[in-house]
């Protein structure tokens, strides 16, 4: 069975955010509007469903990836694992630097 983790919180604390009303504002320049509440919520317990455009927002905020928000662990994550690791093999160096330079 996959299980998959919400790491907002901990992306907060790393990033220097200790209050979720400090995140209210950031999303709001991002077309996000979400009350007081729903921002507490969204960074307290892992969301059932989430828009693109709060996903693209909150990784914009934090400078991450979708994955660097969600951590999935069990067979699920162990197999897309794998295909990265074969989609990497297959792709030339000089994209693998690209990607890297994006990043």
């Amino acid at each position: 069975m996959t299980s998959s983790f919400w790491r907002l919180r901990e992306l907060m604390e790393e990033r220097g955010f200790h209050e979720t009303s400090q995140l209210r504002p950031l999303l709001a320049e991002r077309g996000v509007a979400l009350s007081r509440e729903q921002v507490f919520r969204l960074v307290k317990h892992p969301p059932e469903r989430l828009s693109i455009r709060t996903l693209g927002a909150l990784c914009d905020i934090f400078h991450c990836t979708p994955n660097d928000l969600i951590e999935l662990r069990g067979p699920i994550a162990a197999s897309a694992t794998s295909r990265t690791k074969k989609r990497a093999k297959r792709v030339p160096p000089s994209l693998n630097a690209l990607e890297v330079t994006i990043r």
